[in-house]
């Protein structure tokens, strides 16, 4: 049985086929980008279930994925923890060096990561990246300068829809999707 996954354009897939790593952004990307306080001063983040699994599911499939935020927070730490995520880089607000850095200690090329971003300062590791990816409440100037914008917002699906994407352009997502349905007699 086939899935019936959306369609993306035949270059877009091109590119995710090669995708060894995605590193994503957090605020904006894996939240809608909010900054809750509690009256104590607790910072608050809402984290996406469906991110969660995406992100598990591919890296199942053998696709490296990292995070890179400007932002420092325990509940970010916490949320990557508990997903397994190997690599978080936080209070990195220059990305591009950071993700450069990651790329040089993974020995992976640029044509091999995706780079998924909201704002400006996510930018230059979009461009840098061989798969630069955005989410349609980022900045205007991010989604005219990436080469992929999401059709589901930061904080609602975003990184899960990117994670589908490479799966399915690497010939995975059947395989990851088959698992969950109820086995045949």
């Amino acid at each position: 049985m086939t899935t019936q996954a959306p369609t993306w354009p035949v270059e877009l897939m091109a590119r995710a086929a090669d995708i060894r790593l995605l590193a994503l952004d957090v605020d904006g990307v894996m939240t809608d980008g909010t900054l809750l306080f509690s009256a104590e001063g607790d910072e608050l983040k809402a984290f996406n279930i469906l991110d969660g699994l995406g992100i598990k599911l591919l890296m199942q499939a053998g696709v490296t994925v990292a995070v890179i935020t400007g932002r420092s927070s325990p509940l970010t730490e916490r949320r990557m923890n508990s997903l397994g995520i190997p690599h978080l880089m936080q209070g990195r607000e220059d990305k591009l060096t950071a993700l450069r850095e990651l790329a040089g200690q993974l020995q992976m090329p640029a044509a091999h990561i995706a780079y998924m971003g909201d704002d400006l300062p996510d930018l230059a590791a979009i461009q840098h990246a061989g798969l630069g990816l955005t989410v349609p409440n980022g900045h205007w100037y991010v989604r005219q300068h990436s080469d992929h914008c999401t059709t589901v917002p930061g904080g609602a699906g975003a990184v899960r829809e990117v994670c589908d994407l490479i799966l399915a352009a690497q010939g995975q997502l059947d395989q990851s999707l088959a698992h969950f349905l109820e086995p045949t007699a």
